[in-house]
């Protein structure tokens, strides 16, 4: 009998210990479980995290994108709809809620809800981004337009580079793809895209230098002051690359362009990010290196296996610069 009461007397206290965990504790158990893939697990935790506090934002984000990951898109949808009227949703909210509708084959919703995101979030690159990917699988080819806007607006969120490089591959545009498919690699240099965007800056030189003479390029009224600049310059250097584009030729390609943007006007009017990097890799004895890891890897894998062996403190001191430091695009650094 003793024995009896003593069991039920730890059951009661066990069952008083859960019932006492705050909101917060049972939300950090939830990520837990999710975290693991546990998404049911993270349901019915979230569930209860909710009930004690129905206006933490967190809390409910989560349990809508378990939902989510749990593939009940109904359910996610159900969560997500209230979020959207909130004072405090932000872009994250916006982007699930999106997705959402996407899984359920509904784009023309999911337009509509990036849209609204984007009044309320005027400057969120990911939204942009989210907005012109969901444009481009609806052959809406305006999608470039909401690319550039998160460029311009958020120009430290790395997508918007990554989908306009791979719009302007597919034109007969010669010098954004480059430079956004170089901006992206610099941002994210580990990225799983990283191959795909090295082939196209590769490529990209390939049909900027077939053009025998840059000038005739430079005088194209529908190009741009900056571009101009730049194929002006980048026009000096074509004599390099004679004998085709390798990464040898790039490297002094891009040394005497990197010099002699510095030496012009051009640095100051329009200063440049990038530039910059490509300088300091110059400055610090890498710019060789770096010309190796985007262009012979694009060109010829094993060829760059082999340069590593052969190389390895060079690449090994690349390889650490890019891990140490935060590459980011300064606001107003937008010439497009």
């Amino acid at each position: 009998m003793i024995k009896k009461f003593i069991f039920c007397l730890a059951v009661f206290f066990v069952a008083v210990a859960a019932s006492a965990q705050t909101a917060k504790e049972l939300h950090e158990t939830a990520r837990s479980f999710m975290l693991q893939g546990d998404y049911p697990n993270a349901i019915l935790v979230l569930n209860r995290a909710i009930a004690l506090d129905p206006k933490d934002l967190e809390i409910a984000k989560d349990l809508g994108l378990n939902y989510y990951f749990a593939k009940d898109y109904n359910k996610a949808l159900d969560v997500y709809k209230p979020i959207l009227e909130r004072a405090d949703a932000d872009d994250q909210c916006f982007q699930v809620a999106g997705d959402i509708y996407q899984a359920l084959n509904n784009p023309k919703e999911s337009e509509k809800v990036y849209r609204k995101g984007l009044k309320l979030l005027p400057k969120s690159g990911a939204l942009y981004n989210e907005l012109g990917e969901v444009l481009w699988q609806q052959k809406d080819y305006t999608a470039i337009k909401q690319w550039e806007k998160g460029i311009e607006v958020d120009p430290g969120f790395s997508k918007n580079y990554y989908n306009a490089c791979n719009y302007y591959a597919l034109t007969t545009e010669k010098v954004w793809n480059i430079i956004y498919g170089e901006i992206f690699l610099n941002i994210e240099p580990a990225s799983a895209s990283a191959p795909i965007v090295k082939n196209i800056i590769l490529e990209g030189y390939k049909r900027l230098f077939a053009e025998p003479n840059l000038e005739n390029e430079k005088n194209n009224p529908e190009k741009n002051a900056f571009v101009q600049a730049y194929l002006q310059i980048m026009n000096k250097q074509s004599n390099l690359v004679s004998s085709g584009i390798t990464a040898e030729s790039m490297t002094m390609v891009r040394t005497r362009f990197i010099l002699d943007w510095y030496n012009s006007p051009n640095a100051t009017k329009y200063p440049s990010r990038l530039f910059e990097q490509q300088r300091q890799y110059l400055q610090e004895g890498m710019f060789d290196a770096y010309n190796q890891w985007i262009f012979t890897a694009a060109q010829n894998l094993p060829a760059y296996q082999n340069w590593i062996t052969l190389n390895a403190t060079e690449y090994n001191e690349l390889a650490r610069f890019q891990k140490g430091r935060i590459f980011r695009i300064p606001t107003g650094q937008y010439y497009h």
